[in-house]
């Protein structure tokens, strides 16, 4: 087999320089249409958003609001820290209710309620609205926001959870579960897992939760 040697390009040719980004880029371009070739149909994914690091929730709402631009009906239910006046809760309750249910059904975080039977009860009540939005197939997607924090503590059964992702959600309904320490199940059945990895934040050097940035 003979082996083929790239002929060098002189330093300072720019024009050599720039056929031969050229031709590299069509190879490329050729191989991921390939690539595409063999992808087809559409799916209704389960989506986790989890870690230690910042930006699950707002990946989630991010995924709303492409939702909205569609014109997609879809849903937020939230979790734990439901009780907070944030930003996205706002945006959308104030301009895109016609799209977007939100539910705000938690009551704070757990060394705030300091009240076990009442979060599970919030939690519980949660979910039942989750579900019921789920079952719509006209709701496109629905945000579970913080539920893993939920699931972290018991206060849902996972495998109630995971039973009815796989028995009764529509084929085509995304829904997306959010909150750090997401088990190993949920992780297993999902079809989309993104784990936020904690590098540097605010919060160590002293500076408090800011709107625009956490909420």
């Amino acid at each position: 087999m003979t082996e083929t040697i790239a002929t060098p390009v002189p330093l300072g040719d720019p024009e050599a320089e720039l056929a031969r980004h050229a031709s590299k880029m069509a190879k490329k371009k050729a191989a991921r249409d390939r690539i595409m070739a063999g992808k087809e149909g559409e799916k209704g994914l389960i989506i986790v958003h989890t870690g230690a690091g910042k930006g699950k929730s707002s990946s989630g709402f991010g995924m709303i609001l492409r939702c909205v631009a569609h014109g997609m009906p879809c849903a937020v239910v939230q979790f734990i820290k439901g009780a907070w006046d944030t930003g996205e809760r706002r945006l959308l309750t104030t301009h895109f209710s016609d799209l977007c249910q939100f539910h705000a059904m938690g009551e704070g975080f757990t060394w705030e309620t300091q009240d076990k039977t009442r979060d599970i009860a919030a939690a519980r009540a949660g979910w039942e609205k989750a579900k019921e939005l789920i079952r719509n197939p006209n709701v496109r997607l629905v945000l579970l926001d913080e539920i893993n924090i939920a699931l972290r503590y018991d206060y849902l059964d996972l495998g109630e959870v995971l039973d009815f992702l796989k028995s009764e959600k529509p084929p085509l309904t995304h829904v997306v579960l959010t909150g750090r320490n997401a088990k190993e199940d949920l992780i297993e059945a999902a079809d989309l897992v993104t784990e936020m990895t904690l590098v540097k934040h605010p919060f160590r050097a002293g500076i408090k939760a800011q709107p625009g940035v956490e909420f």
